[in-house]
């Protein structure tokens, strides 16, 4: 019987935040996804003993981590949560409410009433600088407390000290701070051992990545970005240290030998990038196999993996993508093998919408019949699943542990299929597909554009080039201590983090940290070699600016629901909401939805979806979910649920549920009260009286899109767009 082998790479990674000249931590992450994902995404499987996967751990995620855990990391941001509320200052206060927000509205702040609360306060007061004054010592208390918890695994919160705290809910005494913050080192503490312990009992393998994640091809070679994207416009300077890409990798490989005992066989290199001279590289310091995208192998086979609208390969391609290949070409041999890109994606994008057990199930059917072409000929298969093991899991109900366990028990206990290590499945594969030649390219369209060849990407390397040359011109004459730390900060700016958000592709609320940290290891190293930096890097690279969220509605809006963005001008003065499309650290995921627009008059509420792709293209359900909230806080809210069915860019057929006997539908609603229409974009109307609307009460808005009964998208994202059912004239005293 031929064998479907499931290799699940979860890579962890988190960029190296700290400035070694002063010993600050610029960002809390690591400390705050240490906390909540990598300890309890190891210890789940000793649930499902016969699951074995791969995790990959950055070395410069390790050595942050042990620095959090021996206490000479200095987190600004623990600080700031371990100080009394009474004694924060004006600048701390605006400290806190800035950064102990910065998690996923839905799931991790709205999981904990009293932190949506907190949350919903600073958005009403519009995230100013007088937000501060609506917030009271307790409030900056309980928000520290929470702020903490809502990061913390779900093993930890099942812990009685933790349970209890988040039973307690408010009023939170000083102690109770002091423990959330003192108890954050105990539970850091777990999380290398974990990984440690599954190793060593066979039920993980770890690999590991060049040290500071480094795009290796374009550490040799910046020019290879241009083979990879032939015109694409390059830095000014040629920067082509292949040297430090090679100590990158050792250093990687040393230190992962250090912590764990044993040297890792693979490398996930930083973000799936590969090259014939980066795979020369790891052969000749003992790399047995890497992983990269299929994008990488279908522009080097000359081919394109083109799906059906089921999402599968003709048979094939299959063959082609669900094996492992070798690399041969001269004294370099490398097993390598490809992520099914959209099987990868389906976790980080859609299965946070749908219930655990139907997305488990849709995964494990994906999967089987992903493979099927190959298995039906009498062949083993192989499909590779590698994806973040830290950014999805903030969308996900509770870290998205049910969806975990229901499909590790899928995968566990279905016939002809096992769950393996990278290098388990290289033992247990008999023949290998080579390959002589490689295309340069990463998991990203298979080329290196998110980090080079935009006006920002170029000059972030022209600053690193020079700051390469003042090093290695100055070097010799330093103190081997100002060598040395010279150096690190040299390895650290090669890193990929930055240029990740140079550039159009992603923007965050980091984007100002990010930039200014890149600038500070640069300057970094001319400050370690006895020198002032240049002028040039006092100014920011990135061109920031912020756009707001949400815009509110501004006055009373009387469209005509025609679906025809003709009639743009109609739609002025209504409450906003635009689609980021290059937001967040998650990369990959496909935007349908431009912009949300809703409004009200003085007797209906009016909504418009504009679509980021030709309506035409479209077959989808669209779901709008609009939540009345009258003026009496302890009023009960109600709900409305409008359902259209688009079929090749046609509505077909709608209905609203607004709690009466029975839906309202377009074969029983007279159109003179609830209009729908789609053209270039989809719009509605619904009379305020379907509410009992009131002044005073308001109206919350959620579009969502689904295709073959699947989430495809959202808007907003987080939150709801919100419509204050006010007077016109007072809507219009707020919005001047």
């Amino acid at each position: 019987m031929p064998v479907l082998r499931v290799v699940i790479l979860w890579h962890q990674h988190q960029p190296f935040y700290k400035d070694l000249l002063n010993g600050q931590y610029r960002l809390p992450w690591v400390r705050m996804h240490a906390l909540k994902d990598y300890y309890g995404m190891v210890k789940l499987l000793d649930e499902f003993p016969d699951v074995h996967q791969t995790f990959n751990l950055v070395p410069s995620l390790i050595a942050q981590i042990e620095d959090y855990v021996a206490g000479t990391a200095h987190d600004p941001f623990l600080n700031i949560a371990a100080k009394p509320s009474s004694d924060l200052n004006a600048e701390e206060r605006r400290f806190a409410l800035q950064y102990l927000f910065q998690a996923n509205p839905t799931h991790m702040i709205g999981r904990y009433p009293r932190y949506r609360e907190l949350f919903e306060r600073w958005q009403n007061a519009g995230h100013s600088d007088q937000a501060q004054n609506y917030f009271h010592a307790q409030d900056f208390t309980d928000l520290q407390v929470l702020s903490q918890i809502a990061w913390f695994d779900e093993f930890f919160l099942d812990e009685p000290e933790i349970a209890e705290l988040i039973q307690k809910g408010r009023n939170y005494s000083q102690a109770d701070q002091q423990f959330v913050v003192s108890h954050q080192r105990e539970l850091l503490a777990r999380v290398l051992p974990a990984h440690a312990d599954a190793a060593k009992k066979g039920s993980i393998e770890l690999s590991t990545s060049p040290f500071y994640h480094p795009i290796l091809p374009l550490v040799c070679d910046t020019n290879i970005g241009g083979i990879s994207t032939p015109g694409l416009p390059l830095p000014q300077n040629r920067f082509q240290h292949p040297e430090d890409a090679r100590d990158q990798l050792l250093r990687g490989l040393e230190l992962h030998e250090k912590t764990f005992g044993i040297r890792p066989r693979g490398v996930w290199p930083s973000e799936g990038s590969v090259s014939e001279e980066a795979l020369a590289l790891a052969h000749s310091l003992g790399v047995q196999w890497m992983a990269t995208d299929e994008g990488v192998l279908s522009r080097t086979l000359g081919t394109h993996f083109s799906r059906d609208g089921n999402g599968q390969l003709p048979e094939s391609m299959a063959e082609k993508l669900y094996t492992i290949h070798r690399y041969e070409s001269g004294d370099t041999q490398m097993h390598l093998i490809f992520r099914d890109h959209t099987i990868s994606d389906l976790i980080g994008f859609v299965y946070s919408g749908m219930p655990p057990q139907e997305a488990a199930n849709h995964l494990m059917h994906n999967i089987q019949q992903a493979a099927q072409p190959v298995l039906s000929k009498g062949k083993d298969a192989l499909v590779s699943i590698i994806l973040d093991g830290e950014n999805a899991w903030e969308y996900f109900p509770q870290s998205g542990r049910e969806f975990l366990r229901r499909f590790y028990d899928r995968l566990q206990n279905e016939p002809g299929v096992e769950a393996v290590t990278v290098s388990e499945a290289i033992t247990r594969q008999q023949n290998f597909n080579t390959l002589k030649t490689l295309v340069p390219g990463s998991w990203i369209n298979a080329n290196f554009n998110v980090w080079i060849g935009a006006p920002e990407d170029n000059l972030a390397w022209d600053y690193l080039y020079r700051s390469r040359e003042f090093y290695s011109e100055n070097a010799p004459h330093a103190t081997e201590a100002q060598r040395q730390l010279a150096y690190e900060e040299l390895l650290i700016a090669e890193g990929s983090d930055w240029n990740w958000w140079y550039g159009p592709e992603h923007h965050s609320a980091n984007d100002r940290d990010f930039d200014e940290l890149y600038r500070k290891h640069l300057s970094n190293i001319y400050r370690a070699l006895g020198a002032a930096p240049p002028d040039h890097l006092l100014q920011p690279i990135a061109g920031i600016a912020v756009q707001p969220p949400f815009l509110a509605q501004t006055a009373y809006i009387h469209p005509r629901i025609t679906g025809d963005l003709v009639r743009y001008f109609e739609w002025i003065g209504a409450a906003m909401h635009s689609a980021d499309a290059h937001s967040g650290s998650m990369h990959g995921k496909v935007f349908l939805l431009h912009a949300l627009y809703a409004g009200i008059d003085e007797a209906n509420f009016y909504a418009r979806l504009d679509f980021s792709v030709p309506v035409s293209t479209l077959s989808c359900q669209i779901a709008a979910t609009v939540e009345y909230y009258p003026p009496q806080e302890k009023s009960q809210r109600q709900t409305a649920q409008l359902d259209a069915t688009v079929l090749n860019g046609k509505l077909t057929d709608w209905s609203l549920n607004a709690g009466r006997e029975a839906p309202v539908t377009n074969s029983t609603q007279s159109q003179s009260e609830i209009k729908l229409a789609l053209q270039r974009s989809f719009e509605f109307k619904i009379p305020l009286a379907v509410f009992n609307a009131v002044t005073g009460g308001k109206l919350r808005l959620r579009l969502s899109l689904s295709q073959n009964r699947l989430p495809v998208a959202i808007l907003p994202e987080e939150g709801w767009l919100e419509v204050s059912l006010l007077p016109e004239e007072e809507m219009l005293a707020h919005g001047s």
